[in-house]
């Protein structure tokens, strides 16, 4: 039996791409399972991982999401915690119910590769303890995400543990030429393969209000229906009106951040493609935002933090694909087929399971 451990930072698309190789090689004749060692406590779902619930769906898997994600943790994890050996008791446990009469376990890495590293549960101590080969994917924002790219390799290999690849994920257009020309070839010098690159899709990239109004909190003041709508970028409201309107026309499917006593800047905004208002300060809008937005279908989420907390938050918000969206998960699918070498992971399974 093989085991891949996907690792990454928060809004990588790790599950995404476990997803699409669980399914492309599931196609291939493979018995494929998925396991999420440690997983996040969501506010929705009655608190369970999304992305386990995703794919214990999809995979069809019998055992209790308990036995998918055996541990969660929060910002504040370490008050009152188990120690490790019983954590480790805990997660073994449930791997080996979720991995009987598998070829292959997918093993979904935490929202960071260091999570969880204060009790020796970070994905290199995991990734170890269950002799997975690793697979990063890699969140492209600057030329510093190669760097991190690279350390993180380095110091796996430093651990004896062995590297599948990197896959370059959600790459926007912009930055396709230079992954194909500057990134990949200084990643193959510095001895790290790369397995793929997958060009953005916002149907599968982009968050939806949802996700940012999970990850906030506040309070829903209008705009229930519209929790769907994907957010392609997020703008904080911080200019004048006088130069607002013509910016905010330039930006399509977007989420603008700024002070709840900002009325004329919110409706402005809200005569433009905009996914939703988020208010910060705890400011109750005007009365005639609240009518606007509702007119528009506009979500507008009221938070009490200030707007630094309020990016800081949402920094690390990614799409979740949930189980109902067909047309989500056959892009999940194309992407591994179309943009990745998946013919080398199932090759390494194969060869694994006739050694």
């Amino acid at each position: 039996m093989k085991n891949i451990y996907l690792t990454g930072v928060a809004g990588s698309g790790k599950t995404a791409v476990a997803l699409g190789i669980a399914l492309k090689l599931k196609k291939e004749g493979c018995k494929v399972a998925y396991f999420k060692p440690v997983g996040s406590r969501a506010k929705f779902n009655g608190g369970e991982d999304n992305d386990a619930l995703l794919m214990k769906e999809v995979l069809s898997i019998k055992a209790d999401i308990k036995k998918v994600v055996p541990f969660t943790l929060g910002a504040s994890y370490l008050s009152g915690l188990k120690n490790q050996q019983q954590i480790l008791d805990i997660i073994n446990e449930a791997y080996g119910e979720i991995a009987r009469g598998t070829d292959l376990v997918i093993i979904d890495g935490a929202s960071f590769p260091h999570t969880g590293a204060s009790y020796g549960i970070d994905a290199i101590n995991l990734a170890g303890f269950f002799n997975a080969s690793i697979l990063n994917i890699i969140k492209l924002e600057n030329d510093l995400s190669l760097d991190q790219a690279i350390f993180f390799n380095d110091h796996i290999n430093a651990r004896g543990l062995e590297v599948i690849g990197h896959i370059f994920n959600n790459v926007p257009r912009q930055l396709m030429s230079k992954t194909d020309g500057i990134f990949k070839p200084v990643l193959e010098k510095m001895g790290c393969k790369t397995v793929g690159v997958i060009p953005l899709r916002a149907e599968i990239a982009s968050p939806t209000v949802s996700e940012y109004y999970e990850a906030l909190g506040g309070e829903l003041l209008t705009g229930e229906d519209g929790l769907g709508l994907l957010v392609e970028e997020v703008i904080v409201g911080a200019m004048t009106l006088e130069s607002a309107f013509s910016y905010m026309r330039r930006s399509a499917n977007k989420a603008v951040i700024m002070g709840g006593d900002r009325a004329d800047l919110a409706l402005a905004t809200l005569e433009t493609s905009t996914s939703a208002l988020i208010l910060t300060g705890g400011l109750y809008p005007d009365v005639k935002v609240i009518s606007r937005a509702a007119e528009k279908g506009v979500p507008v989420i009221l938070v009490h933090s200030d707007t630094y907390t309020t990016i800081e938050k949402i920094s690390e918000v990614s799409r979740r694909i949930p189980p109902g969206d067909a047309e989500g998960i056959n892009i999940a699918v194309e992407n591994i087929e179309r943009h990745c070498d998946w013919q080398s992971i199932l090759k390494s399974i194969e060869s694994d399971l006739s050694s």
